[in-house]
């Protein structure tokens, strides 16, 4: 029996008897790609891609990955992969299998060994506050599974996070579920900053989050770049949202109407046109406090004075920053 054989004999009905792809937001993807392969020599050639025999998903949120191997090699044959996969997706647990045992690692306890069975998807999360199944929140809305619910917007198919992304986002949304106020991304260059913010708002959007977190109206998002190009791209890169929720905002529209505008969801300016107006930081002290979520861009103020004055009337802060060298996530 070949491995194809063996996952369509022996580990897709083991997994179906658990639960896994039957009731409703538990998922199984097959063959689910994580990398494409590192770029080798100036020809552009890649390495063999990395991709995950099976991951299973819990109410939007990917948990576990299990590798596969054919029913006449051991079953913990696939557990170095297996391990390597749940690290770069940062999930809790890996499975190798080759049907017939299954040898589980639990990543955050360090803790490993033979299982009878397949554990059902509420066995798998059983202590959603460890970091597999979502995030405690006071909030009188599980935010968290309401996010989950979620889906991503892929542009019809045609876009796919990158796991780092997908990483990414996850923890800002678990942060916003807290009630986190601040929260910081700091990513290389060409890493997605832009995509990143975008389906963060998307789900913010959906999921109809806002300051006072009651569900009932879609939050104001701001998105701060500090050049019209980066606004302008990210404008057009939000196209996906209902065109009366975006606006730019731009000097001209402001000294026209006398005001900034409010009447839309997300918002696009640069720090420039921020700090700008007749009076010191006038369009600043125009927008009202807590109408809007900030998504900053690139660079924060570039004062130290205008820094402290936007932190302080802007308390709830998400900022997404360039950095040269390796990424971390807040």
């Amino acid at each position: 029996m070949n491995e194809a054989e063996t996952r369509a004999e022996l580990i897709d009905p083991a997994l179906k008897a658990a639960g896994w792809g039957v009731v409703d937001r538990q998922q199984v993807r097959r063959e689910f790609p994580i990398t494409l392969g590192r770029l080798q020599g100036a020809a552009g050639k890649r390495s063999k891609p990395d991709i995950a025999d099976y991951i299973l998903e819990y109410k939007g949120r990917m948990v576990a990955v299990i590798e596969a191997k054919k029913r006449d090699l051991g079953h913990t044959e696939g557990l170095g992969q297996a391990k390597k996969y749940a690290d770069k997706l940062k999930l809790r647990h890996a499975f190798s299998t080759n049907g017939r045992g299954i040898y589980q690692v639990d990543m955050l306890v360090a803790r490993e060994g033979d299982i009878g069975t397949w554990p059902t998807p509420e066995e798998l999360v059983e202590h959603p506050a460890s970091g597999t199944g979502g995030c405690q929140t006071p909030s009188t809305i599980d935010w968290s599974e309401r996010f989950g619910a979620v889906p991503f917007e892929d542009k019809s198919g045609s876009w796919q996070p990158r796991y780092y992304q997908d990483i990414a986002i996850q923890r800002v949304l678990d942060a916003v579920a807290k009630e986190k106020d601040r929260i910081l991304l700091t990513l290389a260059t060409g890493t997605g900053k832009t995509a990143i913010a975008f389906q963060i708002a998307w789900k913010l959007f959906e999921a109809r989050w806002n300051l006072k977190r009651d569900g009932e109206r879609r939050p104001r998002i701001l998105f701060l770049a500090d050049r019209n190009i980066l606004a302008d791209q990210a404008y057009n890169a939000f196209s996906a949202f209902p065109e009366d929720a975006l606006v730019r905002i731009d000097p001209k529209s402001i000294k026209k109407k006398g005001k900034v505008p409010t009447n839309g969801s997300i918002f696009f300016t640069i720090f420039q046109t921020f700090m700008s107006g007749s009076g010191r930081y006038a369009v600043l002290r125009r927008v009202p406090a807590r109408l809007l979520r900030l998504h900053r861009h690139r660079r924060v103020p570039p004062g130290r004075g205008q820094r402290r004055e936007h932190l302080a009337r802007h308390p709830h802060l998400f900022q997404a920053r360039r950095a040269t060298g390796p990424y971390r996530y807040a």
